[in-house]
């Protein structure tokens, strides 16, 4: 059988062949990687530490409270969440500024529960 993907634009369904999306996958690593060459490691410290705190607090997460844990300037961080919301869309800040959304999850209700092995629930972003 024929391994290939089907796309949909608009109102039409198209074939994609499995030489066209094996290429285009082999070049994804490159793609990601440029994408992400702006992250610092405090920038990976920041997505990390908001997601775990997202399970565990199952509440929005306030840049103050990054700030204590990971000891950096509350300055810093909210550039650095500034960042990561605006060029990757990694995180969703609600309307006080608090980390709400950080993918592939959210403290805001969604039709898409998600239940840990530990216990925690949340919903899928």
């Amino acid at each position: 059988m024929d391994e290939k993907i089907l796309l949909g634009r608009g109102q039409q369904i198209h074939d994609l062949p499995q030489a066209t999306w094996k290429q285009q996958l082999s070049q994804f690593p490159q793609r990601s990687q440029a994408r992400l060459s702006f992250m610092t490691e405090d920038h990976h410290q920041v997505r990390y530490l908001a997601v775990r705190a997202l399970v565990n607090t199952q509440a929005p997460v306030e840049p103050k409270f990054i700030s204590a844990m990971l000891g950096m300037p509350l300055e810093r961080v909210a550039v650095i969440l500034d960042e990561l919301e605006r060029k990757l869309f990694f995180l969703v800040r609600n309307e006080k500024g608090a980390v709400a959304w950080a993918y592939p999850m959210t403290v805001e209700a969604t039709p898409h529960r998600l239940k840990f092995s530990t216990g925690e629930h949340l919903f899928a972003a």
